[in-house]
């Protein structure tokens, strides 16, 4: 079987980079880390990973062209929901974030800049209540 999935979408590359070197730091190899840069590129890659890997937590952006964030999260939830869904925002728009709560079954929500101890501790407590 093959080693379960974290992927991060952001429209920032160097955010990217940022959450794959927190996660790889602290996770080490027990994950496959995928990188995304938009909504849709997030959902063409969980429909390519669902079939033979386990996608197990979606971090994604709020603030993104095209699909936002808070929409992306809904949409892995109504296909995925035993995947945890985490929300970034650097522009905390309070609506969205309720939204996300409710539609996405948002498991939590981290603001920009995020400490990676905060980060990693939702992972963990995420992973733990999916497991």
């Amino acid at each position: 079987m093959s080693k379960p999935v974290i992927l991060c979408v952001d429209d920032e590359p160097d955010i990217l980079n940022t959450l794959k070197t927190q996660l790889k730091n602290e996770f080490k190899d027990n994950y496959f880390y995928e990188l995304a840069e938009s909504g849709d590129e997030a959902l063409d890659l969980l429909e390519d990973f669902q079939s033979e890997s386990q996608v197990i937590v979606v971090v994604s952006d709020w603030l993104m062209p095209g699909i936002k964030g808070d929409e992306l999260l809904i949409r892995v939830n109504k296909k995925y929901p035993q995947i945890v869904k985490v929300m970034l925002t650097g522009q905390a728009d309070e609506a969205a974030v309720q939204r996300a709560f409710k539609e996405a079954n948002l498991y939590c929500c981290l603001h920009k800049p995020w400490q990676s101890k905060d980060l990693i501790e939702t992972i963990k407590s995420g992973v733990a209540k999916f497991l």
